[in-house]
């Protein structure tokens, strides 16, 4: 596991020992192994991973642009005027939107469970115009790929599918958006998840509070955006400077 620590991520490494905890769990039942010395050592730290990024707003456009002509146009509209996380877009049936009241439902994800990643992330969000005229557009092309597919098309209600109305690969998603952010100028070292952050980011310098952001993108509480997002978010204890700056200019 040390030999590992240079090339895998410190979760990773608490997966493979778990796996390996669990095996010799398996020959102490069998009776191989006295002890399982596995559970007598802690994993070691990863790997660091690359810290997620936002978008400026004017990258932000540039993406939303570029994204016009992708299949994933809608995707990357609600993942970043929405803030929907890439495991609850994957996931998203037609039945939990309503385009007439504007509205979305975000009540599963890709996990394991189904489930969504904590009970507060189960929430109903408001659409902005530019969402839905996107979604809307979107289920048109949907009907189109569906007749095209005719009986090799498999009906899952899937808001965002593939070719053939299967899920979504985590793979080919990465690998579309590095093209949409490639088309707009920006590299291919953008990940979807960073359109979340960039959500969390606009809201923060717009004067979005933080109570208000945690509820929107589904966080168990403010301490939890403040924590994973605080790069993004403008600190509130600057306000008295930038008043006194104000009055005393």
């Amino acid at each position: 596991m040390t030999e590992l620590s240079g090339s895998l991520s410190t979760r990773s490494l608490r997966l493979v020992h778990q796996m390996i905890e669990r095996a010799i769990r398996h020959a102490q039942a069998a009776d191989l192994v006295g002890r399982n010395v596995a559970s007598l050592v802690a994993a070691p730290q990863g790997r660091g991973g690359r810290p997620s990024r936002s978008l400026t707003l004017d990258q932000a456009a540039a993406v939303l642009r570029a994204a016009e002509e992708s299949p994933l146009h809608a995707y990357v509209v609600l993942s970043l005027l929405a803030g929907l996380r890439t495991e609850e877009l994957r996931s998203l049936c037609w039945t939990e939107v309503n385009l007439d009241a504007g509205t979305v439902a975000v009540y599963r994800s890709v996990r394991a469970s189904g489930d969504t990643k904590t009970p507060k992330s189960r929430r109903v969000l408001k659409l902005s115009v530019k969402a839905i005229d996107a979604l809307r557009d979107h289920r048109g092309q949907q009907a189109a790929a569906r007749l095209k597919a005719g009986p090799l098309w498999q009906d899952h209600g899937l808001v965002f599918a593939s070719a053939l109305g299967t899920s979504l690969d985590v793979h080919n998603v990465r690998r579309s958006f590095r093209t949409i952010t490639k088309a707009a100028g920006l590299g291919q070292q953008w990940a979807p998840r960073e359109l979340r952050h960039t959500f969390v980011s606009l809201l923060s310098a717009n004067d979005i509070t933080l109570e208000d952001i945690a509820r929107l993108v589904g966080h168990s509480g403010r301490a939890v955006t403040e924590r994973v997002y605080r790069h993004e978010i403008r600190p509130s204890l600057a306000k008295g400077a930038e008043l006194m700056d104000h009055l005393f200019q």
